[in-house]
């Protein structure tokens, strides 16, 4: 009898101390992985950037998108749906793999940041710096 009412006891103590909340995580963290890019472009010409957003976890509800600055030089950044990006405005992230293409229009030194950035506020950036193919440089990637 006393085996009984401690195993009630026990039983009745693991409920009381369940929460009735599930524990949702909705934000994992993510990183932007690159291949390698050239270093070197010309006046015209275009230097792919194959990407993939890596992520630690998956919540149905994630949402991102992506933007880009240019601090240094001129060009432009076309997804490779075809849509040109304007600087510094948010374009929906549907895809996880995906390519960019950036066409440089000026003869000096151009760097490119990539921003990707979640529906929870975590963010994410990547440099892509090109010397003119006269110029000795690297790209930088950060």
């Amino acid at each position: 009898m006393k085996k009984l009412f401690l195993a009630a006891l026990a039983a009745l103590g693991l409920l009381s101390s369940c929460d009735k909340e599930l524990d949702v995580q909705q934000a994992y963290k993510f990183e932007l992985e690159t291949m390698p890019v050239q270093k070197r472009i010309a006046v015209g010409e275009t230097a792919e950037i194959r990407c993939t957003l890596v992520r630690e976890g998956e919540y149905a509800g994630a949402r991102y998108t992506i933007r880009y600055f240019q601090p240094d030089g001129h060009g432009e950044l076309r997804m490779d749906d075809g849509t040109l990006f304007a600087p510094n405005d948010r374009y929906p992230l549907e895809r996880f793999s995906f390519r960019l293409y950036y066409t440089s229009r000026s003869d000096d030194q151009q760097t490119v940041d990539v921003y990707i950035e979640d529906n929870m506020g975590q963010l994410v950036q990547r440099s892509f710096t090109f010397q003119n193919e006269t110029g000795a440089g690297s790209t930088e990637e950060s």
